[in-house]
């Protein structure tokens, strides 16, 4: 049974039992700040588990499409753990529980195929519960499972917890028994290779309270509304039905592991099995590729791109990962365009829209690849680098600093870095290494920690939430109302009142002002209450349904519970419009020219400017964004209706709303139109019609990010001042050079030239007079215990390049001389106040033991850097360059 089928069946039975249908969310775990992806089925739920919201659904289904990071490392090593898998999942919010989840998963389970079932053998599935969870015993008993077959497990295998203060219970699991072929009788608790767990389900029985470690939260008691949290591994399920010995060999895997084996030319198979040999490495390596390019398609698809931070740089090291070990198995050409069309026809029966989306998947994946294969190309010319000083100075091990700069600032990978020193005979400081990245993941750590919210403290919040539910925002309609001041809060959390001179937080039952969201910044404004009166500088949402003013009193008092009137602050309000409106525009024009993959990756609208981050490959041409303006204005003069409505969200894909990658929408959404021209989803606010946006000019266009984006553009009367301004400019120049505008341009360009020519005719000149004496300096060189020694300072000014080949020519000219005798020549410089020091160390010196490196960290306390024959440091006082001359003498009649 493929795949596909497998999840059809799996949301058939439990639709047909009751259950909504529930698309997967977004791997991108936009919702939760604590997690980068989507780990399992019930994430998207959590908010109805933990009560922060209600549920539209007392039954629910879905297949999550789900991404675990912990341990990439050790992906391929097993064949039962990968990247990127899909948990089939079925949801009870306070319905049903034990008694109906369990004959729910026996049905399904035990069910012919011709029925609709998986058809498996009722009489080698065996059940797991709790030591002490009588009601489930007896319930698998009544389905028909003998006693024999139902396992007793402690806390570490049966009991459910997330770790944190809530819900918590029993669990009953579900194994396979494999056969004898694979392992020991007697069930779970003997060989779990044998039996393979392949469902979970989760009993939210209890509630835990605080305490000191994960382990000893204690049980409060059971809750009064029960909740049911199963889980399904696709992939095992899969290995099951298809007969296969692991995850590699089902349908959706083995041709992405079988066309890397046909490229390298590798055999896979023939030493597979639960755990991969290390005597043979490349079924590890096979099974790392098909994990991660399959891995690496599902994060792009689902708006991932590769960058150096967060989401983007787990998917760079993923497909980096992919890459290095294709290239291990012997293949040298691009990998990605021979396995990721294959990875493509694996998933798209279950997921459609890789297909439809796959010129955009590959143009991300390809010009990763591209980039990779560069970096390997220059990192490798580093590390020879690096590797020759090594052994130049006498050194046997690389050091871990050297590693990290590797790989941290080139993606280098540490296996490669290993790998190619020790063919040099050479090791890595692997421990040092180590302790660089320990640390940064610990700076990491503490600066994600610091910008997180999902989860804390958020009690005031939540009891306001609670007590008087979601507030009503009115801002679509309306720019100023009455309403009732529902709580007050400050720092220190709930307060009856506030006065003048108090910055707090003032919910309010309904308000107009708009909660920053989507890109558009909140509206600010006024609120008087009573004899008091608050100016709002910013407008929150931080939980879903509550809107928080942040505002500082300016006159009187005010309490909660009186009335107020809240007014937003319109011309602030219409020029944010006027910006978000001409954001969609610039977003479907942008589409129009560059094809649908330039989609909307982050926006900001703000009062008479917008700024607007897209995904694509490639830059935008100068011509390409002229058009795109010029388009957008059109539509301006066109005078369209912007129109606003509400409507499901299967009705919105089917008229071609746009909708942006990782949002995770309801089943009611809100659709902006501009005529016929744009139509997307959003829940800003916008002008009447499109002529109200007066102008739109875009100023730049740039990259901030491997394959994204940005346009930056001002709007309405801020578009025109700046015209404005740039007409007086054009103005200004076309008097100066006495031409017309239109030839300003090429004046300018003609100006910069002349200058560039002569910059360039000034450095041939002071590089002139910089070496004009090399010659006679030479000639002078001081004998130092034996050494010829030149310490000189070059004129004032002198560019860095230039000293370096001062240096390098007064012992040139020393050698020429007599190449036999050692020579040290040390250039102190002096420029923008501070002195720089370059020595030059001639090859009969190094003989003697002298290091130009050494010379210079001697003269800067270990400062410094360079290679035995030239080195360099700087950074001090300009008046200590004498001083550093001297010091260099010093260390040569010391050495």
């Amino acid at each position: 049974m493929k795949t596909a089928e497998i999840k059809r069946r799996y949301l058939a039975h439990f639709e047909a039992n009751g259950h909504a249908v529930v698309p997967s969310a977004p791997l991108p775990a936009i919702s939760d700040p604590n997690l980068l992806f989507v780990n399992a089925g019930m994430v998207q739920f959590v908010p109805y588990f933990l009560g922060q919201q209600t549920p539209p659904y007392q039954r629910a289904v879905s297949v999550q499409k789900c991404i675990r990071t912990p341990d990439i490392d050790e992906v391929g090593k097993t064949s039962r753990h990968g990247t990127f898998f899909q948990m089939n999942g079925n949801f009870s919010f306070g319905d049903y529980f034990k008694s109906g989840a369990i004959p729910l998963a026996w049905d399904l389970v035990t069910k012919s195929q011709a029925d609709g079932g998986f058809g498996l053998d009722a009489e080698r599935v065996w059940p797991t519960v709790y030591l002490d969870d009588d009601e489930a015993y007896e319930i698998w008993r009544s389905v028909g499972v003998p006693a024999e077959r139902i396992v007793r497990r402690g806390k570490a295998d049966n009991f459910w917890s997330m770790g944190i203060p809530g819900p918590c219970g029993p669990c009953s699991e579900l194994f396979y028994d494999r056969g004898p072929e694979y392992g020991r009788e007697g069930g779970p608790a003997v060989d779990e290779d044998r039996y393979m767990e392949f469902w979970n389900l989760v009993f939210m029985q209890f509630e835990r309270g605080p305490g000191t470690t994960k382990d000893d939260y204690p049980i409060l008691g059971e809750l009064p509304a029960k909740n049911i949290d199963t889980g399904m591994g696709l992939e095992r399920m899969a290995s099951i039905l298809q007969g296969v010995d692991n995850l590699y060999e089902i349908d959706e895997v083995r041709p992405i592991l079988a066309r890397a084996a046909e490229l390298t030319g590798k055999r896979y198979g023939a030493h597979s099995g639960h755990v991969a040999s290390e005597s043979h490495p490349d079924d590890v390596r096979l099974r790392v590729i098909a994990d991660h390019v399959r891995t690496a398609l599902m994060l792009i698809g689902d708006g991932v791109t590769p960058s150096n931070e967060g989401r983007g740089y787990v998917l760079r090291r993923i497909m980096r990962r992919a890459i290095r070990s294709i290239r291990l198995l012997g293949w040298q050409d691009r990998a990605l365009p021979e396995l990721l069309p294959v990875a493509r026809d694996c998933m798209a029966p279950s997921y459609p829209e890789l297909a439809t989306d796959f010129d955009r998947i590959a143009q991300y994946a390809y010009a990763e690849e591209e980039a990779f294969l560069s970096t390997l190309r220059a990192g490798t010319t580093i590390l020879d680098t690096a590797i020759a000083e090594t052994r130049t100075s006498g050194g046997t091990s690389l050091s871990g600093a050297k590693a990290f700069q590797l790989h941290d600032t080139y993606g280098f990978p540490i296996d490669l870095t290993l790998e190619i020193a020790a063919e040099q005979g050479l090791k890595v400081d692997d421990e040092g290494f180590r302790r660089l990245m320990a640390d940064q993941r610990t700076r990491a750590k503490a600066d994600a920690q610091a910008r997180k919210t999902g989860h804390t403290d958020l009690s005031a919040y939540r009891s306001v939430l609670d007590k008087g539910g979601p507030v009503t925002f009115t801002g679509y309609s309306e720019v100023a109302r009455e309403s009732t001041v529902r709580a007050l809060l400050g720092v220190e959390g709930p307060r009856s009142a506030a006065t003048e001179g108090d910055t707090i937080e003032l919910v309010l039952d309904t308000t107009p002002f708009y909660a920053e969201g989507g890109g558009q910044q909140p509206d600010q404004g006024m609120i008087t209450v009573g004899g008091g009166q608050v100016e709002v500088l910013d407008v929150q949402q931080p939980l879903p349904g509550l809107i928080v003013h942040r505002a500082r009193v300016i006159r009187g008092e005010v309490r909660a519970g009186e009335t107020g009137y809240a007014e937003i602050d319109t011309t602030r309000r219409r020029a944010i419009s006027r910006s978000h409106t001409a954001t969609h525009l610039v977003h479907q024009t942008m589409r129009n020219f560059l094809g649908e993959s330039a989609t909307q990756a982050g926006s900001l609208n703000a009062p008479g400017r917008l700024r607007f981050d897209f995904n694509t490959p490639t830059g935008v041409s100068p011509t390409v964004l002229r058009d795109v303006e010029q388009q957008v204005n059109e539509v301006l003069l066109a005078d369209l209706e912007v129109h606003a409505f509400i409507t499901s969200l299967d009705e919105a894909r089917r008229i071609g709303a746009m909708a942006l990658f990782g949002e995770k929408y309801g089943e009611e959404v809100r659709v902006v139109e501009v005529g016929d021209y744009a139509r997307e989803l959003c829940g800003g606010t916008h002008v009447a019609r499109s002529a109200q946006l007066g102008l739109v000019k875009i100023l730049s266009e740039s990259s901030i990010g491997s394959g994204v984006r940005r346009v930056e553009a001002l709007v309405g009367m801020d578009a025109f001042g700046f015209l404005a301004r740039e007409h007086l400019l054009v103005s200004r120049l076309a008097e100066l050079y006495r031409v017309p505008s239109e030839q300003v341009a090429d004046r300018v360009e003609q100006t910069v030239t002349q200058l560039r020519d002569a910059e360039k005719e000034l450095e041939k000149l002071r590089a002139q007079l910089v070496l004009g004496g090399a010659a006679a300096l030479a000639a002078q060189a001081k004998d130092v215990h034996g050494v010829a020694y030149v310490g000189t300072e070059a004129p004032e000014g002198a560019a860095g390049n230039d000293v370096r080949t001062l240096a390098q020519e007064i012992r040139g000219k020393i050698d020429a001389i007599d190449p036999a005798r050692p020579a040290v020549v040390a250039v102190a410089a002096r420029s923008n106040g501070k002195a720089s020091l370059v020595v030059a160390v001639n090859a009969a010196a190094r003989g003697r033991g002298l290091a130009a490196s050494a010379l210079v960290k001697a003269a800067f306390s270990g400062r410094g850097g360079g290679s035995p024959d030239l080195a360099q440091g700087g950074g001090l006082p300009a008046a200590e360059a004498p001083k550093l001359l001297l010091t260099v003498e010093k260390a040569i009649t010391e050495a």
